[in-house]
């Protein structure tokens, strides 16, 4: 494997290191100038990723690329194989394929197995692990990593190296995983689209002329591609769950405060949470990074350690609500066919399944009124402090906050109070409630966001989402499973939402679907493990 230096555009004291041995992955990953469209950020990368893949890895290496998080901690657990080999293995896809996809854009190989070696050493002294010991992790670019550059996807971040760790990296850390780099988000996590003028664009590793979603987008190519087996993320209006159904992962939206972090709001639209390739392994990081903590206001005072217990139990009788079409949202016919065709599987697994869904009536005004004014301190200062380097969505949210009244959040917090009564009346009748991650299959690349959905206009870049932030609203756990295809061969993402504060449920009826289906081991071409 070739040995790792800093990128040369990296900044002073940050641990941003790549492999010299590609002469083009700098400029897959390399910082956009300024001020650039998307169209000229994504044309001047096209030649890199039309490039084939470097010769992939042994055959002994693609094995473990693609083991289960869970069977991976368990060999690194017996000695079968070392947290090094493990790491090398990892690294050694993340040169072959990242420079096609973008997903990883500050990598720090050196320290990752220098980390590595620890791990290794810890194991051979009989110290005490922890549930993620020696596995590899990367971080979303939005979270501080301490000695590794954190850019937010903003150039007024591009060179900032945080001096700690947030409390989800500290924790998963503490777990035992091992960081090997920042994957790629849009700017401030703002859009379900990733790109940013720092890095670039993250592409669908099922078809690279497409997008992977967002705002957790370069987690899940990254997960899709072997190169990590888990990975965290965050969720607004669907961040953990549209690059999970674009990529064909797993994304876990856990209830607010489940996964606490130190901002000390009451707001409980944002959340973390874990990715991976199957539900089992996302129970598993789950695991390590739930529980309660003083800092978060809602957090939940039950350990993490409760995800750890098997998944499998009977659904006889289990009462499911089937979506029946989110009050007219526009969907487009391939994703209603694909999700619907999944009924069935319901059925065979015992379910009672009938068509039902919540009122979600006057959501639609309400969560991006509150989400508006929950990001205006941010972004407001940046915007009049240098607005050519903020990008025009997040402009337009600037101005909305701005045009709203203290009556239109009074009715937004009303709304949002009837909504958790509502979704608590509901799920008095059902066990569950299933419906797409997404309105539309993943769209084109060079495409900021869809301006329509099967015909009908979207009034601004965040409405193709509904079928996401509808969910958000309830504050209810809720995850992304692989659902199966459109005809062209690209991901589907089922939704199933669960009770109250439920993660547990979720998480079964999800792992006994994927069991049924096995639409999660369907890898891109791009991955596909060497001959």
């Amino acid at each position: 494997m070739s040995g790792y230096s800093r990128r040369p555009n990296a900044p002073s004291g940050s641990h941003a290191a790549v492999p010299l041995s590609r002469r083009t992955f700098g400029q897959a990953i390399g910082a956009a100038a300024l001020g650039r469209s998307l169209q000229a950020i994504l044309s001047t990368d096209a030649a890199a990723s039309a490039e084939p893949p470097m010769q992939q890895a042994s055959s002994r290496d693609d094995e473990l690329l693609y083991l289960s998080a869970i069977e991976l901690a368990s060999r690194i657990r017996r000695g079968d194989v070392s947290a090094r080999d493990v790491m090398a293995a990892h690294l050694a896809r993340i040169e072959a394929v990242n420079p096609r996809v973008n997903a990883i854009v500050t990598l720090v190989g050196e320290r990752a197995m220098a980390d590595a070696a620890r791990a290794d050493d810890l194991l051979a002294r009989g110290g005490p692990l922890g549930v993620l010991h020696g596995l590899p992790v990367a971080h979303k670019d939005l979270v501080d990593t301490a000695g590794i550059r954190t850019t937010r996807g903003s150039p007024f971040y591009r060179d900032n190296v945080p001096v700690r760790d947030a409390l989800i990296v500290t924790r998963i850390r503490g777990a035992g995983a091992i960081t090997l780099g920042k994957t790629n988000t849009p700017e401030f996590g703002s859009g379900s689209q990733t790109f940013n003028t720092v890095f670039g664009a993250t592409r669908n590793p099922y078809d690279l002329g497409k997008t992977c979603g967002g705002s957790s987008g370069g987690a899940a190519v990254a997960l899709a591609c072997g190169m990590l087996p888990i990975a965290d993320g965050s969720d607004t209006g669907g961040s953990l769950r549209n690059p999970a159904a674009f990529c064909n992962v797993v994304g876990l939206r856990p209830s607010p405060g489940r996964v606490p972090n130190e901002s000390g709001s009451w707001v409980p639209l944002s959340v973390l949470g874990p990715m991976a390739r199957s539900v089992g392994d996302v129970a598993l990081f789950l695991s390590a990074i739930a529980g309660p903590d003083p800092r978060s206001p809602l957090s939940i005072q039950e350990d993490g350690a409760r995800f750890r217990a098997p998944l499998g139990r009977s659904f006889k009788g289990v009462r499911v609500a089937w979506w029946r079409g989110l009050g007219g949202l526009p969907c487009e016919p391939d994703i209603r066919r694909a999700v619907d065709a999944n009924r069935r599987v319901f059925e065979d697994l015992g379910c009672v399944v009938e068509e039902a869904e919540p009122d979600f009536a006057g959501v639609e005004e309400a969560f991006p009124a509150l989400r508006y004014v929950s990001n205006h301190t941010q972004y407001a200062p940046l915007v009049a402090q240098r607005p050519e380097w903020v990008k025009d969505t997040i402009k337009f949210e600037v101005a909305q906050a701005e045009r709203i009244t203290g009556s239109d959040i009074g009715r937004a917090l009303a709304r949002q109070a009837r909504m958790h009564e509502q979704s608590r009346q509901f799920f008095e009748r059902y066990d569950y409630f299933i419906l797409p991650v997404t309105q539309v299959a993943p769209f084109d690349v060079m495409v900021p966001y869809p301006t329509s959905v099967a015909g009908v206009p979207m009034a601004t870049y965040v409405d193709w989402m509904r079928s996401c932030w509808y969910v958000t609203f309830m504050s209810n756990p809720a995850i992304s499973v692989p659902g199966g295809f459109t005809p062209s061969g690209l991901p589907v993402g089922l939704q199933i939402v669960g009770r109250h504060r439920d993660e547990w449920s979720v998480l079964q009826l999800a792992h006994a679907f994927e069991e049924a289906t096995q639409y999660g081991k369907r890898r891109p071409a791009i991955a596909k493990p060497s001959e």
